[in-house]
């Protein structure tokens, strides 16, 4: 007797699609999260320009010159904020895993804006245009004409360093622990700096000149082959020592007590390690390379 066995289907049922995943509240907020701190940046930097234009109003018009310094100082504070908050959005969207292309784009546009048009109206208005209140000598006019093409020198500059850092980001092959060149929130930084620490203007044309220098060579840093550690490589995810922690704190009390002498340290001392770095690095031995061995 045959034994009368049921066939099973020839075919199974079609397994259904994963259907996309779609992105919560809470993604689409992170995705937005790093792009307020860019616009934080940038509003930072408008207020910047906003404040400088108030204080050459100021002594264009022979007023309180105590209003003035608190113009400029608070344009000098908030290209510092801009600062922090250009360290932030980066930082943000790497630990989220939120880059993206708009935002790297936005980033450069604000950083044009805030660490380029800003500092660059900030240098001038603060080391130059007050020579011009004191003295009219023909030597005066040619520092202002000076101030023009290097202020201008210092926004080309850093509008070129921000174009080859996002060309160098795109390639597989950019080594992440260094910029190549001065970055130019570190330059902004420079320039906010000195003038949150001397607060009052310059009004003699040889410390306008001085200052016209510094200001040229932060542009010609930005534009260099100089390299500065980035720390991006720094994991703040990863356990760290205390001794780490508590350093943290007291550069962070420093900062907020003494924040004229201390921020000013900070912003020379990273400028000058690029040149630093490669003067060190041409004076240490290297080793003889290996002779070749000629077979008989």
């Amino acid at each position: 007797m045959e034994d009368f066995k049921s066939e099973a289907p020839s075919s199974r049922l079609a397994e259904p699609t994963p259907k996309p995943r779609r992105r919560g509240p809470l993604r689409r907020g992170l995705y937005v999260l790093p792009s307020l701190f860019t616009v934080g940046t940038l509003v930072c930097g408008y207020y910047a320009v906003l404040s400088t234009l108030r204080a050459t109003q100021i002594l264009a018009l022979g007023m309180s010159s105590d209003l003035a310094l608190q113009a400029f100082d608070g344009a000098a504070t908030a290209i510092g904020y801009a600062v922090f908050f250009d360290g932030l959005d980066g930082r943000i969207a790497r630990l989220t895993n939120c880059t993206s292309d708009f935002g790297r784009e936005f980033d450069s546009l604000a950083d044009v804006i805030s660490f380029g048009v800003a500092p660059a109206f900030l240098a001038f208005a603060w080391g130059v245009r007050p020579v011009e209140e004191v003295s009219g000598t023909l030597l005066v006019q040619h520092l202002r004409d000076a101030g023009w093409v290097v202020t201008f020198a210092f926004l080309i500059c850093g509008a070129a360093r921000l174009a080859r850092f996002n060309i160098q980001t795109g390639r597989p092959a950019a080594d992440r622990r260094y910029f190549i060149g001065l970055p130019i929130p570190a330059g902004a930084a420079v320039i906010a700096a000195a003038i949150h620490w001397a607060k009052y203007p310059v009004n003699d044309w040889v410390y306008g000149s001085v200052w016209l220098g510094i200001v040229t060579l932060l542009a010609f840093l930005m534009v260099s082959r100089m390299r500065y550690y980035s720390f991006k490589t720094l994991d703040l995810r990863r356990p760290r020592s205390y001794m780490l922690i508590i350093l943290i704190g007291l550069v962070v009390y420093l900062v907020v007590e003494f924040s004229e002498p201390v921020l000013l340290t900070i912003a020379v001392t990273y400028a000058l390690s690029g040149p630093v770095a490669r003067l060190t690095s041409r004076l240490r031995p290297h080793p003889p390379a290996p002779k070749e061995v000629h077979a008989a």
